[in-house]
């Protein structure tokens, strides 16, 4: 009974978040009107930008913190190398913030 509640239990986990998972963009490699496709510099720069262009995005609809016009996954790699640098992901991963002391 309880083994049966655990398999439950992970496959509604699992059920959860699949229907979570991102769509494919049909604006991918398509010109915004009267604009360029945005590529890997737009996407670090917009990665770097995040947190502010998240925070207008709340009240304005004319503001996104993802460019849908974009090249794919050249953007998707500056925006998430942006943000990686922005929040000191990779450049902190190795840090504990203690030393070892020779253990």
């Amino acid at each position: 009974m309880n083994r049966a509640l655990v398999v439950v239990g992970v496959l509604g986990l699992v059920l959860l978040v699949a229907a979570c998972t991102a769509g494919v963009n049909p604006e991918v490699g398509v010109p915004a009107d009267g604009g360029e496709v945005a590529g890997f510099w737009p996407g670090l720069w917009h990665g770097l930008i995040s947190p502010v262009t998240f925070i207008i995005s709340l009240f304005t609809e004319d503001v996104s913190v993802y460019e849908v016009h974009n090249s794919g996954n050249w953007y998707d790699f500056g925006f998430v190398l942006g943000a990686g640098i922005l929040f000191g992901g990779f450049f902190r991963a190795g840090h504990s913030g203690r030393s070892s002391g020779g253990r």
